[in-house]
């Protein structure tokens, strides 16, 4: 009798996970997402319009067409960020003059307008930074860690994605370099 019990027992435990798995196969169609890809090397810069930090004048990154782009994702509490900001501003000084801007896109979300200006200050910067209140570009590159930064072709196309912390001068230099030197 208890063996018995025991069979029925199993069947059912068996019965129920063939239950669970015809429930829960894929049917080959995907659901719906809210998270996007994030922008990849190779493909287009997706476009944004921001407002500035100092005078509210927006900028776009489609505006900038036919200039190396280096867009940052930063914040003023980021030990990170804090570090690579005065090599970005050595390597601006250098090569602004050649088609680089750089595009320091505060995370204002997580951060606040006032210590943006005051970390900006502290530093002697002189790129444009620009301030992502609601969070919009934020959303738009799917930034999940702060520094990242998108070195964006004089084209408008991505050709690399650094995601972290600090970018060294040498490397802020090579890659800059390097898209200067490509044909517009």
């Amino acid at each position: 009798m208890q063996l018995q019990k025991r069979r029925i027992f199993y069947a059912v435990i068996l019965l129920l996970g063939l239950v669970w798995i015809a429930l829960s196969a894929e049917t080959g169609q995907t659901a719906p997402t809210t998270q996007a890809a994030a922008p990849q090397k190779g493909f287009r810069a997706p476009d944004f319009s921001l407002p500035g930090l100092k005078d509210e004048a927006a900028i776009s990154l489609s505006s900038l067409r036919g200039q190396v782009v280096l867009v940052n994702f930063w914040a003023s509490w980021c030990p990170p960020c804090r570090a690579e900001m005065p090599a970005m501003q050595r390597v601006y000084t250098t090569y602004k003059d050649q088609g680089l801007v750089i595009l320091a896109v505060n995370s204002t979300i997580q951060d606040s307008q006032s210590e943006a200006l005051r970390f900006a200050e502290e530093n002697r910067l002189t790129f444009p930074i620009l301030l992502d209140a609601e969070g919009l570009a934020t959303r738009l590159y799917a930034i999940r860690s702060l520094p990242t930064t998108f070195f964006v072709g004089r084209d408008g196309i991505i050709r690399e994605v650094v995601i972290g912390g600090p970018m060294s001068e040498a490397l802020l230099r090579t890659r800059v370099e390097t898209l200067l030197q490509e044909n517009p």
